[in-house]
């Protein structure tokens, strides 16, 4: 049983690094559950402050990924168009059978949006759109950075507990 949690909880870590850039994947809660898996063996003994403190940031982090992009856009002078844009050009993105589809398609997104919004000012659209694209990499970059502290801590945990995990 063990076995099957470690290897269930390494596959969550792997997929919340992926989905640290890929929205369709979950990101952070995927590491989470990733830390919990393991806590739930035989073989690692519970710290509750570690799941605890873990669960606080992942919270807060997730919160963070809708309001960060958001919050670029109207610092750059975005409307709710853009916005709006900015969420259905990161859909559009992603199955989009094109390279870079999720950076590109928010971008896209957020010009058109606020193209619809005000088609008189490239300028002001131009600014919108880089706003949500520097939103979502901030957003993106900051939910990775966590992924990669969340998995350091399972691979640690695993290192320390490799006797009676293997």
């Amino acid at each position: 049983m063990d076995s099957l949690l470690l290897t269930l909880g390494f596959i969550c870590m792997i997929v919340g690094v992926f989905g640290s850039f890929l929205p369709v994947l979950p990101g952070l809660t995927s590491c989470w559950v990733g830390l919990l898996l393991l806590y739930l063996t035989k073989a690692v003994e519970n710290n509750y402050w570690v799941l605890g403190i873990t669960l606080v940031i992942t919270i807060i982090i997730t919160i963070l990924d809708y309001v960060i992009p958001a919050h670029g856009t109207k610092k750059f002078g975005g409307s709710s168009y853009g916005i709006w844009g900015t969420n259905i050009g990161l859909i559009v993105g992603i199955f989009a059978p094109i390279p870079f589809g999720v950076i590109i398609g928010p971008f896209v997104g957020a010009f058109v949006g606020e193209m619809i919004y005000d088609s008189k000012n490239h300028t002001r659209a131009i600014k919108a759109a880089t706003g949500s694209l520097l939103g979502f990499l901030a957003s993106s970059f900051i939910n990775f950075m966590f992924c990669i502290v969340f998995l350091g801590i399972f691979l640690t945990i695993v290192w320390q507990n490799r006797i009676l995990l293997f």
